[in-house]
């Protein structure tokens, strides 16, 4: 449940209330918790679901050099299961190993919503999503992962599958121009039909809201989908799910580098929107293509 830099940074900036980001603070603003030998026991059960569920096939990956640090970002698909972000993380610590640093970026919701859980995913490498944590990251040589479209990606309608949806959030440029960081598109086909979403309703939830229905756990999700998937059959709300069987094909693309970095470009708002443009139209071209190579299969 990866979610996106910018739409975060307010809901994080609540959540957190006094609380100063440190090494040593809790609440998924630590980059101390990643636990490369929990990490090695996960391994097993993702190479099953990699083999054998999704039968993942799986290219580009030349293009995130060996050393150094990147920038990932991804197009979220599958609802909450979200299973292309777990197989693209097992590639990962296959091929790199889980010594070399990664972080996503993951809702500060979760620690309200499920502490226990999200305690498990920061010791994959899981911090709140704000700008601060992927910048401090950042700095100590880590890469990063983020999926800027955040829930409103991975719970567009099935019609919408092959669409790149950001919802407008550009907190990642802003720090990919700041540390001056390639970004590297993360694609995939296949996860968005591990489940069917049928449609959004969230505009009738929220009008029975203002009516004086309260919220589950009294948080506002911004989304609220009916879609066809396991374990529920027909499900309304974003509430977890089990992914279907279904073959899922991933792909690192090139990294795409600006011509200006710094905190001055991070600064242009003009430069900033071309740099966003720029990133959703190559990462929109390069999914058109792998849906030409794979979206029929």
């Amino acid at each position: 449940m990866l979610k996106s830099l910018g739409q975060m940074s307010d809901l994080a900036d609540i959540f957190m209330s006094n609380q100063t980001i440190t090494t040593t603070s809790k609440l998924g603003w630590t980059l101390q918790e990643r636990d490369p030998e929990f990490i090695e026991s996960l391994m097993p059960l993702w190479e099953w679901l990699y083999r054998y569920y999704f039968r993942v096939k799986t290219d580009g990956w030349h293009h995130i050099p060996t050393e150094g640090k990147v920038l990932i970002v991804g197009s979220h698909n599958g609802g909450m299961a979200s299973p292309d972000l777990h197989m693209m993380m097992y590639d990962w610590f296959r091929r790199f190993g889980t010594e070399r640093l990664i972080y996503g970026l993951m809702h500060p919701y979760v620690w309200k919503l499920s502490p226990e859980i999200a305690k498990l995913a920061e010791k994959t490498g899981a911090i709140v999503a704000h700008p601060k944590n992927a910048v401090a990251a950042l700095d100590i040589g880590a890469s990063v992962l983020v999926y800027p479209g955040g829930q409103y990606d991975m719970f567009r309608p099935h019609s919408e599958r092959y669409k790149i949806n950001f919802a407008n959030n550009k907190g990642f440029i802003k720090v990919a121009l700041k540390k001056e960081v390639p970004i590297i598109p993360a694609i995939s086909v296949g996860a968005h039909d591990t489940l069917i979403v049928l449609a959004d309703c969230y505009q009738l939830i929220k009008q029975l809201h203002e009516w004086g229905l309260p919220w589950l756990y009294g948080m506002d999700p911004g989304i609220f989908p009916i879609y066809l998937g396991l374990p529920w059959g027909l499900s309304i709300g974003p509430l977890p799910n089990i992914p279907l069987p279904v073959q899922i094909h991933t792909r690192i693309c090139a990294p795409i580098v600006f011509e200006r970095y710094g905190q001055e470009a991070a600064r242009d708002r003009d430069y900033v929107n071309a740099c966003y443009d720029l990133v959703h139209t190559k990462m929109q071209q390069e999914l058109d293509c792998l849906v030409q190579e794979y979206g029929n299969e």
